[in-house]
């Protein structure tokens, strides 16, 4: 399964010129991408005015990340600002090659450290979601702390798991040793893709990155902005699995 993760610095809060960047910076991708993969709240940045952004699972940006997908023909993962019954959500959507919305996931643990618990309402259950046959478990930023979640995703064997952040330099440290250790515990490739730049606090080194089932770090892009590929093997969990069969032992009380 090839993956391309795309580490940018967005415009604050402006659709538009994000939607050209990310043009941009697909125009040189090779063929044979599976999956694009996409920073928190992609087309805006971690913004707060959540009602002014807000857009129906029917509008403009589910629109922009369909035509990407099939002029690619590839699987998109990417976040929005999502109304629902007049809620607000910081959501990830998965959208397939042909350009149909598959899965939305809706961040279950809004960062309340920033305040961002006052402005978009929490989700209330993991999504799994599939390409071809690799299950794939859905999370956003600062879900990565709560290993809870993924450890519902490890019980149903999900192959991958994708966190999409934007996760600020200052804790950097925290963000690899999490995602490093979510695929360890769970024996699944895991996926995090952050954004460089800086915003109205924080500055974002990126450091987007994958990791093996067996904790080994596949791919590091830290202080660039950049689209960067990489082809991860499944058999590598299964092989893994059989080898140490570790989630057959997990007991949840």
């Amino acid at each position: 399964m090839k993956i391309a993760i795309f580490q940018y610095d967005p415009d604050w809060e402006n659709r538009d010129a994000n939607m050209q960047k990310i043009w941009n910076m697909a125009a040189d991708l090779d063929n044979g991408i599976d999956l694009m993969v996409f920073p928190e709240l992609t087309l805006t940045a971690f913004t707060m005015r959540s009602r002014r952004f807000a857009e129906g699972l029917a509008d403009r940006s589910i629109g922009f990340f369909s035509d990407l997908a099939r002029t690619y023909h590839a699987g998109v993962f990417a976040g929005l600002i999502e109304n629902k019954d007049n809620n607000f959500y910081n959501s990830m959507v998965h959208i397939n090659p042909s350009g149909h919305l598959m899965a939305v996931y809706r961040k279950i643990h809004p960062f309340s450290f920033s305040g961002e618990n006052r402005f978009y309402r929490g989700g209330m259950e993991p999504v799994v979601t599939m390409v071809g046959e690799v299950h794939i478990g859905m999370t956003i930023c600062y879900d990565l702390r709560f290993p809870e979640l993924y450890r519902k995703y490890g019980k149903a064997r999900t192959e991958l798991i994708i966190n999409i952040a934007n996760w600020p330099e200052k804790r950097i440290v925290h963000w690899q040793a999490l995602l490093r250790a979510r695929a360890i515990e769970n024996q699944a490739y895991v996926i995090g893709v952050n954004r460089v730049g800086s915003d109205k606090k924080n500055t974002y080194n990126g450091c987007s990155a994958i990791y093996h089932p067996y904790g080994d770090e596949i791919l590091l892009a830290e202080n660039r902005q950049g689209v960067f590929v990489s082809d991860l093997d499944v058999n590598e969990v299964y092989r893994l699995r059989k080898m140490y069969p570790f989630l057959d032992d997990i007991i949840l009380v």
